[in-house]
């Protein structure tokens, strides 16, 4: 099973507004072959929450008015750390660049086929460590993901 075109239109409306706002490292996977209750995963990261926030609230404003997609859940949204944006089809993740390299979500789903992108979103990549370089940040993470509860809690449990 492949993910549907369904998804790969919720993925690329997604990876474009994520590089609209500047995301770092933005990558997509297709899970439908392991996972049953999704199709896809995108992942993006930014060097803070403020940025984090604009990401997710851009990536929902362009599903909505271009797909007229609304989140069945969104966790993580206060501490914006990491926020998760369950559209059912597929799930997006925005993570601090410091979550994202806790938990590193790639290494859990390499073996997933990965999806292709917009130009923008593929130019994306590399930047976490460019900014880091840059701004002499180190690699310590604190984690502090979603709450384990309720689907997305289901979709937290399948990675690890």
């Amino acid at each position: 099973m492949t993910a549907t075109d369904r998804s790969l239109e919720l993925i690329d409306v997604a990876a474009q507004a994520a590089a609209d706002k500047l995301a770092h490292d933005i990558v997509a996977y297709d899970v439908s072959d392991v996972l049953a209750i999704t199709d896809a995963f995108l992942l993006a990261s930014a060097p803070n929450d403020r940025q984090v926030k604009g990401i997710v609230d851009a990536i929902e404003e362009q599903l909505l008015k271009k797909l007229g997609a609304k989140p069945a859940r969104r966790e993580g949204e206060r501490e914006g750390r990491w926020v998760l944006l369950d559209y059912v089809d597929v799930v997006v993740h925005v993570q601090h660049s410091e979550e994202r390299v806790f938990y590193a979500l790639e290494r859990l789903w390499k073996d997933c086929p990965e999806l292709e992108l917009p130009e923008d979103a593929k130019a994306t990549r590399g930047k976490a460590a460019e900014h880091a370089n840059a701004t002499g940040a180190g690699e310590a993470a604190t984690p502090g993901g979603p709450a384990a509860t309720g689907r997305a809690g289901a979709l937290d449990g399948e990675l690890r």
